[in-house]
């Protein structure tokens, strides 16, 4: 496969090796390499004499074929494709696309892209304040491009199917992935776990990229369809959240070709860790290091955790919506190495473990405590749907643990007690449950933890109730 210096730049390419093969198709919108080339060097022409600014945002329109399109069309212009999330309430959309044009309204738009040129700018969820606009340039991901066939095989090469919004950086890099091999992309605009699970049986795509609870969807309907298994399934790339290895036999039957690889990153530093899936594999083990990816813990001392710091070519260019009064990121720069505030330390296997966020930490009975692992031990309890830990203030211990959960089905505080019990070290065991019926959730579809903090600190909240 030819070197590419940039994310758009395969598509005149396969264009020409391969111009019949299926490059996008959505359901809406299906175009071979040939007529994508076409229509984005078209638009692109049409971007530059319409002499528009250095960044320019993604068509917001429902299909993500078309939006695709215009976030290809933007990159060929020399511009960055900004990439809107459709749920923003229009007060936020306001703030934002004025915080991006002040970002970037000096900078000149390129008359043609290099590898350090930037072609992206996404956002993070934002559960406190605005969401942060981070900014990526091309060569941060043609370097994961080719990390991903490196490390995954054969399978990264395959038909991409993506279900979900390309406002997900997980997505958007899935079917940029896709273009990148030549295999091409299949698009769910919006998840919906039958039609996701028709593509892979029929054999559209052999890949595919997805969060956690899609999986978990997409296997109970598996299950009450009874359907047989795909094996033309090659690939499953797991990210954005943990997966419960509990669960990935399940998928290794239904899939029973496939690799299943489960990643670790985070939007600033992109690919960090990675491994293949296994039930046997701790739950706070995220893989070895990819290849092009340097770790280092600051700790006090050698056994004990500290800070991961990354340094790769992966990793995000910078902020470009951030004001001096707003809350500050948790980000930290040593020279060339970045730290997301995440803990965690390297055993002697080479293999890296994530304990949590720095952010919420909890000191319980004198001892650090990760809510991260507490979660992961409850959520693989068949009742449980998803899990937040908490700490409240407590004058004897410093503070009592607490779960708020969201449940399959009903389940006893003893019943979750004793399964954390066996599990998990005494101190860590939360004296507390509650259920939430209106589960909260960032943008990006993750738990969003710091609302439901607050509605633990609001004893008048509807939505809790005491288990």
């Amino acid at each position: 496969m030819p070197v590419f210096d940039t994310v758009h730049a395969p598509l005149a390419h396969w264009a020409e090796a391969t111009p019949r093969t299926v490059a996008i198709d959505d359901g809406v919108t299906r175009l071979d390499f040939a007529a994508l080339a076409q229509q984005v060097a078209a638009r692109a022409a049409a971007l530059r004499q319409s002499h528009s600014s250095a960044a320019c945002w993604v068509d917001d329109v429902p299909d993500s074929g078309a939006q695709l399109l215009s976030f290809l069309a933007i990159l060929a212009a020399g511009r960055t494709a900004a990439v809107s999330d459709p749920d923003w309430p229009p007060a936020v959309r306001e703030q934002i696309l004025a915080r991006v044009a002040a970002g970037v309204g000096a900078e000149a738009a390129l008359a043609e892209a290099t590898s350090s040129s930037p072609f992206y700018i996404g956002f993070t969820s934002g559960s406190s304040g605005l969401p942060k606009g981070f900014r990526r340039s091309h060569g941060s991901w043609t370097s994961s491009f080719d990390i991903c066939r490196e490390s995954f095989g054969a399978g990264a090469g395959a038909t991409m199917l993506v279900p979900g919004r390309l406002s997900h950086s997980t997505f958007l890099f899935g079917a940029l992935l896709g273009l990148w091999s030549g295999a091409g992309v299949r698009l769910q605009s919006r998840f919906a776990p039958g039609p996701a699970l028709d593509t892979l049986a029929s054999g559209d795509a052999g890949a595919m990229v997805a969060v956690p609870s899609q999986l978990i969807l997409m296997l109970e309907l598996a299950q009450r369809r009874k359907l047989p298994a795909m094996p033309g399934v090659q690939l499953l790339m797991i990210g954005g959240a943990p997966w419960n290895r509990a669960r990935t036999p399940e998928l290794q039957q239904l899939f029973p070709r496939a690799r299943i690889i489960e990643f670790y990153g985070a939007s600033e530093t992109s690919f960090i860790a990675w491994t293949d899936s296994d039930a046997a594999l701790p739950d706070h083990v995220v893989g070895r290091p990819f290849s092009n990816v340097e770790v280092r813990i600051d700790a006090t001392t050698p056994d004990t955790p500290g800070l991961i710091y990354v340094r790769s070519p992966m990793v995000f260019t910078d902020y470009v919506t951030l004001r001096d009064s707003d809350e500050q990121p948790a980000l930290l720069r040593d020279g060339d190495w970045l730290s997301v505030r995440d803990v965690g330390h390297l055993d002697e296997q080479g293999r890296l473990h994530l304990l949590g966020r720095q952010q919420r930490m909890l000191l319980a009975h004198g001892r650090n405590l990760f809510p991260e692992e507490v979660e992961s031990v409850l959520a693989a309890h068949p009742a449980v749907a998803a899990a937040s830990v908490q700490g409240i203030a407590d004058a004897v211990r410093g503070v009592q643990v607490a779960a708020l959960l969201k449940l399959n089905e009903a389940v006893s505080p003893e019943a979750l007690t004793a399964w954390c019990r066996e599990r998990i070290e005494p101190y860590k065991i939360p004296r507390r449950f509650y259920t939430c019926s209106d589960w909260p959730l960032t943008p990006s579809g993750k738990t969003d933890h710091k609302q439901l903090a607050q509605r633990l600190d609001d004893p008048a909240m509807p939505t809790l109730a005491a288990l």
